[in-house]
């Protein structure tokens, strides 16, 4: 029997899904919330003006980005391991004390070191996934990791409205707040959160050579149809870096949009992509399919971006907000498929090594933008596109279409219960074994934890 569709089973798998889902948006507020009162605090602890204080928030930013790179892997490699419940509950109990220290850092160099270790703990998403890998019928997970998306989006609504808010209270005040709920966090989860992956399941140890972010690749590397959707990821996360990098300064450039404005506009954003995330993928998986939707939903991303670099005013700008959120189709289909490949007991490792893929983005986008941005403004530049970075990030996704519409032509989508066809190409190892794998209810029953 698939574990997943034992009746008596559904309420705890609901609180379990429900718990999963808070995890995500708390770790997304490690993100959102520090954004309107990191730099403020780093300011005030470094010295030296906005100049100064600007270089260090660039520094962290890369810091934050290369320790998550290294660090996803181990935390999946380890929940294969171990399971899923203790690898979370470790994660939450050291965000919560993360934030604590960083409340009360009194010098840069505490700050610095409370925000590597933050970034060791806040890859609990890596986990998460696996976890919703483990308790969701495979034709489902395409709608369940949309679910877990709108996480996300819902994180990144409340995050910088909710530190700019607590912000103005006291500049330490938004991280407590963020202590306190991780904290909360952690002791629901102590009581109600239960394993997904059975012993029998789980890695016979711990390799440390396929844990750390490199040795990952070799996972993907494995599976042709799953390394060649991990560089179509890494093309959607880095055209994601676009925002994070430019938005703020390209809005005052071109559209003279103050603060608030920039935080309307960024809620504006998390709302529509969290409504995409919860509603849509849900509801059209079934009806078109993975595939499809994946594919559908790049061509959305390219053509908010295009919008986006283009637009003379801010209110064609805003037109490209509802195509944005599109876009958010396009991610939760590409890791259902890539799930589909890899066998049980090495989801923890695929999801880690697909966040290392992110980190490993955030390492070189917001430096390629940043430089793309500058350039496209210099007086020195042959033309003036002051958009120019949200193009590029438009042709990075196009070529992510390509490749994806090229690796997944001869896979059937089984969100709509078709059965999967061999997805070779000349030259290449069949995969049609994962695929049945993917299929065939060979798992064991769901045991009790």
């Amino acid at each position: 029997m698939d574990q997943t569709t034992h009746p008596e089973l559904h309420p705890r798998r609901n609180a379990a899904l429900a718990f999963i889902f808070v995890t995500v948006v708390l770790d997304m507020l490690a993100f959102g919330i520090v954004i309107p009162v990191l730099p403020h605090l780093i300011e005030q602890l470094a010295g030296g003006g906005i100049s100064n204080a600007a270089w260090w928030v660039g520094v962290f930013s890369t810091v934050f980005a290369i320790v998550q790179f290294a660090f996803s892997p181990i935390q999946g490699a380890l929940s294969d391991r171990f399971g899923r419940r203790p690898v979370i509950l470790i994660s939450n109990a050291g965000l919560a004390i993360d934030f604590f220290v960083l409340a009360m850092a009194p010098t840069l160099w505490l700050l610095f070191v409370a925000r590597v270790v933050l970034g060791m703990t806040a890859a609990s998403f890596t986990t998460a996934n696996a976890y919703i890998a483990d308790i969701t019928p495979k034709e489902k997970r395409a709608a369940a990791y949309g679910i877990l998306g709108s996480a996300f989006g819902l994180g990144f609504i409340i995050g910088p409205g909710l530190g700019g808010f607590l912000g103005d209270i006291h500049l330490r005040l938004p991280f407590w707040v963020a202590g306190g709920l991780a904290a909360c966090n952690f002791l629901y989860g102590l009581f109600v959160l239960p394993e997904s992956l059975p012993k029998e399941r789980r890695t016979p140890k711990f390799e440390i050579h396929s844990a750390h972010p490199l040795g990952s690749l070799k996972l993907l590397m494995r599976y042709p149809l799953v390394l060649r959707l991990a560089v179509v990821m890494f093309l959607v996360f880095l055209s994601h870096y676009v925002l994070q990098t430019t938005f703020v300064l390209y809005a005052d450039y071109r559209y003279q949009w103050g603060p608030r404005a920039v935080g309307y506009v960024l809620m504006l954003v998390g709302a529509c992509d969290g409504l995409v995330q919860a509603v849509l993928t849900r509801k059209l998986a079934p009806i078109f399919g993975e595939r499809r939707l994946m594919l559908g939903g790049m061509l959305f991303g390219i053509g908010s971006f295009l919008v986006m670099g283009l637009a003379n005013t801010g209110g064609v700008f805003l037109l490209g907000i509802p195509l944005m959120a599109l876009w958010g189709l396009s991610q939760p289909p590409i890791q259902s498929l890539m799930t589909h490949e890899v066998d049980p007991h090495e989801q923890g490792r695929l999801q880690g090594a697909i966040a290392s893929l992110q980190s490993f983005a955030g390492i070189f986008g917001p430096f390629l933008f940043a430089q793309v941005f500058s350039f496209s403004i210099s007086p020195a530049s042959p033309f003036h596109l002051p958009g120019l970075a949200f193009v590029l990030s438009a042709a990075l996704l196009a070529i992510g279409a390509y490749i994806a519409m090229r690796a997944t032509r001869h896979v059937r989508d089984l969100a709509k219960g078709d059965t999967p066809v061999p997805n070779t190409m000349p030259g290449e190892p069949s995969s049609v074994i994962p695929l049945q794998a993917a299929i065939t209810p060979t798992e064991p029953p769901e045991q009790s934890p």
